[in-house]
């Protein structure tokens, strides 16, 4: 959405950026009516919205491990729906929490849905759940089988949750300031994402990282002009072909 992020509060008069706190309660006097001050709207799709497992963690101390991925799932869930990567205007990276949290989800989805939990795939949903709000998960190369197609479904869902807000965040751009070449990358960046996506993710663990570096090569070159970026996130998408 386009809103004017300085507010200033009709109750009290304080000032504070919606931006920041993601929330039109005055911090001050906690009113809720208040204006804004800027001169022009900008798009705004971040929230300040944190990823908490610390129940679910307790929660795998001494449940059943279906129960433990019933509530990972949901937390995930809540969490990927209320991110986004615009903030007052600015493209955010595609950051290594929300990677995680969408492979967490996954890998949760398929735990709970398994009739019969393998030792791997138990242990793998464990240790995702230890370190996904710091953004940790495993290499491609410790994914064990059963659990790759978690993975490929979990990148390419969030770079196409990504490429969602880049493209909203393009539409407000002079169409003359992104060379045609970078709109063909994205536009590249797009239809191996339905690849992947036509395989129900179901690709080694590197080529759904080579996805995700190419979507975050192809944003260092939008936000800040790097010539070098654009290059690697083309020769990345070479090498998915």
């Amino acid at each position: 959405m386009e809103i004017r992020g300085e507010r200033e509060c009709g109750s009290c008069g304080t000032r504070w950026s919606y931006y920041e706190t993601g929330t039109v309660e005055c911090p001050a006097c906690g009113s809720v009516h208040s204006v804004g001050v800027d001169d022009e709207p900008r798009l705004h799709t971040a929230t300040g919205v944190a990823l908490d497992l610390q129940a679910a963690r307790a929660a795998a101390a001494d449940r059943p491990v279906a129960e433990t991925a019933e509530m990972v799932a949901e937390t995930t869930r809540e969490y990927v729906g209320q991110r986004g990567f615009v903030a007052g205007g600015d493209l955010q990276p595609l950051d290594d929490e929300f990677l995680a949290a969408m492979e967490l989800r996954q890998a949760a989805d398929e735990v709970r849905r398994g009739l019969a939990v393998a030792v791997e795939e138990e242990r793998y949903l464990l240790q995702l759940l230890t370190g996904a709000d710091r953004g940790e998960r495993p290499s491609p190369g410790d994914v064990p089988t059963s659990m790759r197609q978690s993975r490929g479904l979990a990148y390419v869902t969030a770079v196409e949750r990504y490429r969602r807000d880049v493209r909203k965040w393009l539409d407000r751009l002079d169409r003359t300031a992104v060379p045609a070449r970078a709109r063909a990358t994205f536009e590249r960046l797009g239809e191996h994402c339905r690849r992947v996506a036509a395989l129900d993710g179901d690709v080694p663990p590197g080529e759904a990282n080579r996805l995700v570096a190419a979507a975050r090569d192809l944003a260092s070159y939008l936000v800040e002009g790097d010539e070098a970026a654009l290059d690697a996130a083309r020769e990345r998408l070479d090498a998915l072909e």
